[in-house]
Formats: structure tokens, sequence, C-alpha cells
């Protein structure tokens, strides 16, 4: 079982979504958070100070998948989330150790689905 820790840029989000859904993947879970890379961060004047952004706005999508779906997943994500340019984002793979559905009590892959 893999848990894929996804951070996207905000607009491309709805393009994600659709690529993952014809991958067969549609649990998922979605926050907004701030963050930066390579990216770094931009200035603007705010009232007339200068001010540095460095903490910029992405999506950050958690998926819970069987260790069959974790290609699936990730190829999914790229597809949807890429433009070749500084800032599309990071996928992150870890693996879970365990996995309990609240509902029914099933552990491990059943879990997960």
């Amino acid at each position: 079982m893999k848990l894929i820790i996804a951070y996207i840029q905000p607009e491309k989000l709805t393009a994600v979504k659709q690529t993952l859904y014809e991958a067969g993947v549609t649990k998922m879970s979605v926050t907004n958070s701030l963050g930066c890379g390579q990216q770094g961060g931009y200035h603007e004047s705010y009232r007339g100070v200068d001010v540095e952004v460095n903490l910029l706005k992405k999506i950050r999508l958690e998926i819970a998948v069987n260790d069959d779906f974790a290609k699936v997943t990730i190829d999914a994500i790229v597809k949807g989330a890429k433009t070749g340019n500084i800032g599309d984002g990071k996928i992150i793979v870890t693996n879970i150790e365990e996995c309990v559905r609240i509902r029914t009590g099933e552990l491990g892959e059943a879990a997960i689905g």
C-alpha cells in the first residue's frame, strides 16, 4: 500500500482530477497549501511598500492506493499537472504500514479499496 502526496498548481486541479478519473482513481483528499521550491517567489508592491511573496498557493492531493495502482496514479497526476515549467509540483510516495476502514473494520488492501 502506498500514500501518494502531490503538490500541484491550483489551476491544474481540474485536469489532474480528470486524468485520475480516467485512470480509475476516484478516492482522494484535496487541501489548499502554501509553499515554494525552485520556483522561489516574486516581489510585488503593496501600498508603496515592496513585499516579497515566497509562499505560493498550491494544492495538496493525498491518495492512498494499493501497490498495483501506484504507477497508474503517478502517471495520471504527471499527465494532468505537467506544463514543463518550474513550479509544476512534486509527487512524494511513501509506504503505508496499515489502513483501517472505520465503517466496516476492514484492514489493509481491502480498506483502501
